[in-house]
């Protein structure tokens, strides 16, 4: 059995979708090292006593993947003292505004015209897909960062589901972790108290109907077909994951070996 470490996964009161990714299993037979690669949502609603814990994480870099849209909706990340902020946007700030817009804001029959008929996931699968494909610049970024100094290191988005899962994924799969590994703790940010409160404008009861919130789960779930959608993207495009590290990120063999040097034990 697995040693527990209390300080994995703490009750935060702002920040959602917060743990430790310490433990997960190489195909080599080593595994990721406690404390040292973290994930969540965003730290924009931090309290105190979540910011002194984070503060104690000893962290040297926080990876903040949201976009300006992003940080005007929610609010900048509560600073902490000694940490490096680094922000890499994942997503465009205009690109679905109109969308999001929707989501927020529509009623019934809009929410049933852009997501209706399995369009919602479509539309989180050409996501996961352009991210792997478009961002290859900041995720080779973030890679060359973590082997050089800048563990421990927290990475979010938003929610922590999507831009900052696949960031955690990439650097998962330069690692070496067993893709199976990768999935469950990818799936592990459905969890109830795990998962971003959905925002609509209307406070009407209407707003959160089955209906709507079906129609919507879409956007808000983290499936296992998605990451499936950046894994085969990765195959299509480079032909495997070494090669996408290599060609499509630029990380050097001993760069990757340093890397896990760093991230393992």
């Amino acid at each position: 059995m697995t040693q527990q470490v209390p300080s994995t996964e703490p009750e935060l009161a702002g920040v959602r979708n917060f743990r430790d990714v310490g433990g997960l299993p190489t195909v080599d037979g080593r595994r990721v090292r406690q404390g040292v690669l973290f994930r969540s949502g965003h730290l924009a609603h931090a309290t105190g006593e979540d910011a002194a814990f984070l503060t104690a994480l000893g962290l040297h870099t926080i990876f903040d993947f949201r976009n300006e849209a992003d940080q005007k909706l929610e609010g900048p990340d509560v600073e902490l003292p000694g940490v490096r902020n680094v922000n890499l946007p994942l997503s465009d700030p205009a690109d679905g505004a109109e969308f999001w817009k929707m989501v927020r804001d529509g009623d019934l029959d809009q929410l049933r015209a852009i997501l209706s008929d399995g369009k919602g996931a479509d539309r989180m699968i050409a996501s996961y897909r352009m991210i792997i494909s478009n961002r290859t610049a900041e995720h080779s970024q973030v890679l060359h960062a973590l082997a050089e100094d800048s563990v421990p290191a927290l990475m979010h988005c938003a929610a922590g589901k999507d831009r900052a899962g696949l960031s955690i994924a990439v650097t998962l799969l330069a690692l070496g972790v067993e893709h199976e590994a990768i999935v469950e703790d990818y799936l592990k940010s459905n969890a109830r108290h795990r998962r971003y409160k959905v925002h609509r404008s209307s406070s009407h009861a209407s707003a959160y109907s089955p209906e709507v919130m079906e129609l919507l789960s879409p956007l808000f779930d983290a499936r296992a077909e998605y990451l499936a959608a950046a894994f085969d993207t990765i195959e299509e495009t480079w032909g495997g994951v070494d090669a996408y590290l290599e060609k499509g990120l630029g990380l050097a063999p001993e760069t990757r070996e340093r890397l896990r040097e760093r991230l393992l034990d």
